[in-house]
């Protein structure tokens, strides 16, 4: 079946998304040099709603719209952020991943206008995040500092930390690279100090279940580590069926030799409690890695802490 000579590519209309989608059409035009491609940028409810994500339906706020025009025909290929979709409930009816490029860095940085380093912030430093993993953490590692809501795309929540909105910002450095900030970071966190979120730095490519043609095009850029290291983060999160509001971090990595890990994380949202499980795959597939370390977190009680936080 030959390639499409267009491809209609839909993503949010973010200055970070539109990055993503220009990362996307230059790797699709070394692969295929013949193939045109297009823009289609979506505003969607979690770009337009500055408020608390879970008063709208806070899982798949930053991809409906995506989808939608997917399955509306109006584009042929979606770019998502893994870390954005919903892993508790399938892909939308008709849609299907058609590759995951290779993993950008997973840590979280620090921005802080006087270079401080996290451990070197004062008490009753005002660190702006509206991320329930994040404050969690925080709260359990740096109790002193102070976690004030901020939203909106990585170049808004720099221009509230200029505006004096907080005294510091927590954002991720695949993000910031994206948008070629990194000359903002004053630290970089390693993965012990703050456990990315489930799908951290992953770029997924949706597309039409039937639409044969884009998707074998677009296969070809996918990453098999990080389509397994992808694999086993979803199936971990679907099964644990966490809400919008439960602070679950965790990371799975594939060695060169081939060995797949996935380290995981509950907390409650005081930092007070965390729950920890690390295994290794062996003979297991990455959904069965996933699930193992889910049913090793339920074991510790995750489900009773999960469901006790208000959503």
């Amino acid at each position: 079946m030959s390639a499409p000579e267009l491809i209609r590519i839909v993503s949010r209309d973010s200055p970070m998304a539109l990055a993503q989608v220009e990362r996307v059409r230059a790797e699709l035009a070394a692969l295929h040099p013949g193939i045109r491609t297009h823009v289609v940028p979506v505003r969607t409810t979690g770009d337009k709603w500055m408020g608390d994500l879970s008063q709208v339906e806070g899982k798949g706020a930053f991809t409906k719209e995506v989808d939608a025009a997917l399955l509306a025909g109006e584009a042929d290929l979606a770019v998502h952020c893994v870390k954005d979709i919903p892993a508790d409930r399938p892909l939308p009816a008709g849609t299907t991943f058609a590759a995951f490029l290779k993993r950008d860095d997973i840590r979280d940085a620090l921005v802080h206008p006087g270079g401080l380093t996290l451990d070197e912030l004062p008490p009753g430093t005002r660190i702006g995040t509206s991320s329930v993993r994040r404050t969690a953490q925080l709260a359990a590692s740096h109790p002193h500092l102070d976690c004030v809501p901020m939203r909106g795309n990585a170049n808004r929540r720099l221009e509230k930390l200029a505006a004096g909105d907080a005294d510091a910002l927590l954002l991720a450095v695949s993000g910031l690279e994206r948008i070629g900030r990194l000359d903002v970071v004053a630290e970089i966190l390693s993965v012990d100090t703050m456990c990315p979120p489930i799908g951290a730095g992953i770029l997924a490519l949706q597309c039409r279940e039937g639409d044969t043609p884009v998707i074998d095009t677009v296969s070809g850029l996918g990453d098999p580590a990080t389509h397994r290291e992808a694999t086993a983060e979803r199936m971990f999160l679907h099964v644990l069926q966490g809400h919008c509001n439960s602070p679950i971090a965790g990371y799975a990595r594939a060695e060169r030799s081939g060995e797949l890990s996935l380290r995981a994380r509950v907390f409650t949202p005081d930092g007070k409690t965390v729950l920890n499980a690390h295994e290794w795959a062996g003979p297991l597939d990455p959904a069965t890695l996933g699930t193992s370390v889910a049913v090793a977190l339920l074991r510790q009680g995750a489900r009773e802490l999960i469901d006790s936080i208000a959503h």
